[in-house]
């Protein structure tokens, strides 16, 4: 173990909080305070100086990646061997589940220690099944999912809802079935972690919280169960980046904490990423605190630009990446934001049109990949033959599944092969129920590949077969990572290690989606994301577009929305550390009003630089529009030339644009025409500032 040095790069704020010695402690940690820091130095302080065992440590985090940093961080300063201490380190998710499986007694609510995770599609599966099954009246299917959410907070059988249907039946018998089959879904991992904590003997010394602004009501109720149990508390957040109230966040978490465990509260109150113009101006947004003391001097100011229409922005956004690129500046240093993952269709089509790499950021579940979906399925069958959803899955899928008589079995005579298991009929079952005993000497991904003889599955002549074939080493790469192949162990201990670990793979597989080459390789790539998926992240430059009423911010109900959609604005302008552009549309869809939205208005003038490019270009469309109007209300237009403004076809006459390339003339008049292009459509121009030459 290396002797811990407190790092002399800390400020006072932030050496407070590590010398802390109070069995309860909150710090407000202003946005780019370095609140992981903090954290990370103070679990070293209570390891190294406090000799507090990494496993006696409970720390919480809400994604992997946050997690393996605080890991990584760690490994840094401590002996390879000392690693594996950390094991209650990652997700409320992950966690719980360690816990269920390892301390608490699991038995008492009628589980196993070897239950497996449902993903969400799973349980609504099922809940679909149970409906038709015991013939359940079941009122708004297609809110079903969210009513089931909304239920999974209290003891089976509860409804909250006002809506009168067989709706309590269906929690109890979800229960009932989740049991029988041994798996457990999301919420369940922490409400039964809740429900067992309370009696058990296991307790660790200290919970360590990061992002505690985040926690919903289960969350809540799980830190503080491990508080009462005499667990000493140190927890890190930004009520001014509270952002998820509609997956069940409250605001309220700092006041509840520092009532119900007599906490002291701290606070980390300098930013080290934005320039100071930045941080300014993201300060009339936040509503928690007042001023931001930053560390940065100087800086750009804030540039806020006019774009007529999506396409038109997207053309813009091109064109200045290819100057930034061309100034020096990586590639992955710049990001884009928007309020709606639709909004990110455009940029990627002109994106790749002007042969700017780019990577979308968005949150898969697990079903968006079929051959790895129906790839985990088999291999859940063939770790546990018990579960039977997954055996007919797998041998029923339409693409991937077995076949008789070149169909697609059914899910009836899927079940039946099960009932009878017919395992010399059907390849891919008499494989699933052998793989146990056949795992010890599958070492590879290639030989787990050759062992299902996936080939006969992904269909090599299919046009999807080299993508399936590439995604499927992908996953196979990532279990053999993980999987131990101890020689010296014998053949009994290696089998039982080898299953431990599969099911372990599976369950994280569900917890966390699967591996995402493309995000590995996106380093060189300008990252296209929502306000919701910046947070955590840092860029040089940052663009947020779409700045009109109706985007940012969305359209809201009551002060609580709006609330939350300036402190999501607040996130996305403190993602930037360098250079923030904000931009509205003249010309919005239906749903969207025209104009600057309120916020940017909010913003101090003397922080603001109008931007002109985009300006001007607006000006030309608007002129356009003016013309088109009049035209269309029969007024007359100033100094008519009617002999020429008749509108008339044009036959193959050609022009090429600075932005759209080569197109054919439709129609054409003194003033306005109009071209069709390969790829972008039919435009229209004013003829004395289109920006086209014609072709000879």
């Amino acid at each position: 173990m290396g002797e811990f040095v407190m790092p002399a790069f800390l400020n006072e704020y932030q050496k407070k909080a590590v010398l802390d010695d109070s069995s309860a402690c909150l710090v407000n940690a202003n946005v780019g305070s370095g609140k992981t820091t903090v954290l990370t130095v103070k679990i070293r302080y209570l390891h190294e100086i406090a000799h507090i065992s990494y496993r006696d440590m409970v720390v919480l985090t809400f994604t992997n990646k946050a997690a393996k940093e605080i890991r990584d961080r760690l490994a840094a300063s401590e002996e390879a061997f000392l690693l594996p201490d950390m094991r209650y380190f990652g997700t409320f998710h992950s966690v719980a589940l360690q816990l269920l499986r390892e301390v608490l007694p699991v038995g008492a609510l009628g589980y196993t220690p070897d239950f497996q995770v449902m993903d969400p599609e799973e349980e609504m599966d099922l809940a679909l099944e149970l409906i038709r099954e015991k013939k359940l009246q079941i009122k708004y299917k297609n809110r079903l999912k969210k009513r089931l959410e909304q239920n999974s907070t209290g003891p089976a059988g509860t409804n909250t809802s006002r809506i009168q249907d067989d709706m309590p039946l269906l929690l109890e018998a979800l229960e009932e079935e989740k049991k029988r089959r041994d798996k457990m879904t999301f919420s369940d991992l922490i409400l039964h972690t809740d429900q067992l904590l309370e009696a058990a003997d296991w307790k660790p010394a200290w919970v360590i919280v990061d992002e505690v602004q985040d926690c919903d009501e289960l969350q809540l109720r799980m830190i503080r169960k491990l508080v009462d149990k005499g667990c000493a508390l140190f927890a890190v957040g930004d009520p001014n980046q509270v952002i998820y109230s509609w997956r069940g966040s409250a605001c309220n978490v700092f006041y509840t904490l520092r009532a119900a465990c007599h906490a002291t509260e701290l606070s980390l109150p300098v930013n080290y990423r934005s320039s100071a113009p930045i941080l300014e101006a993201a300060g009339a947004f936040a509503q928690n605190g007042g001023g931001f003391t930053g560390s940065r001097k100087g800086g750009s100011k804030i540039v806020v630009k006019n774009h007529y229409d999506p396409f038109q922005e997207a053309c813009y956004l091109a064109e200045r990446i290819q100057k930034l690129l061309q100034e020096g500046i990586p590639c992955g240093q710049i990001a884009i934001f928007y309020r709606l993952q639709s909004q990110s269709q455009v940029l990627e089509e002109v994106f790749a049109r002007n042969g700017i790499p780019c990577l979308v950021s968005v949150k898969k579940t697990l079903r968006e990949a079929p051959v790895l979906y129906w790839m985990l399925q088999v291999l859940r069958f063939s770790l546990d033959p018990l579960d039977r959803g997954a055996g007919i899955y797998a041998l029923s899928h339409g693409e991937y599944g077995e076949r008789k008589a070149g169909k697609a079995l059914s899910e009836k005579a899927a079940s039946g092969i099960l009932r009878e298991e017919k395992t010399e009929e059907y390849p891919l079952y008499r494989r699933m129920r052998g793989f146990l005993e056949a795992c010890p000497g599958i070492d590879s991904p290639g030989a787990l590949y050759s062992y299902f003889d996936l080939d006969r599955h992904i269909h090599p002549s299919s046009r999807t077969w080299q993508e399936d074939r590439t995604a499927l080493f992908q996953l196979f790469d990532a279990v053999f990572s993980v999987l131990p192949y101890p020689a010296e162990e014998g053949e009994h201990e290696r089998r039982t290690a080898l299953e431990a670990a599969w099911k372990g793979f599976l369950n994280t597989s569900v917890l966390y989606g699967l591996p995402d080459r493309k995000e590995k390789e996106g380093g060189d790539c300008v990252k296209l994301m929502t306000l919701h998926a910046s947070k955590g992240l840092e860029f040089s430059h940052v663009f947020i577009i779409g700045v009109n009423y109706g985007l940012i911010p969305l359209r809201t109900r009551d002060f609580e929305e709006e609330d939350e959609e300036r402190r999501l604005f607040f996130v996305g302008m403190t993602r930037a550390r360098d250079y923030l552009e904000l931009s509205f549309y003249t010309n919005p869809d239906s749903r969207v009003r025209p104009g600057e939205s309120r916020f940017l208005k909010m913003l101090p003038p003397d922080l603001v630089e109008k931007g002109t490019p985009a300006g001007t270009e607006n000006d030309l469309q608007t002129l356009k529009k003016m013309i088109l109007e009049e035209r269309a209300a029969g007024k007359p237009q100033e100094e008519p030339e009617p002999a020429e403004q008749k509108e008339e076809a044009v036959p193959e006459r050609y022009i090429t644009h600075r932005k759209y390339g080569r197109g054919r003339v439709i129609l054409e008049d003194e003033t306005v025409l109009t071209a069709e292009f390969p790829g972008y459509g039919v435009r229209e121009f004013l003829k004395a500032f289109g920006g086209m030459e014609y072709d000879n």
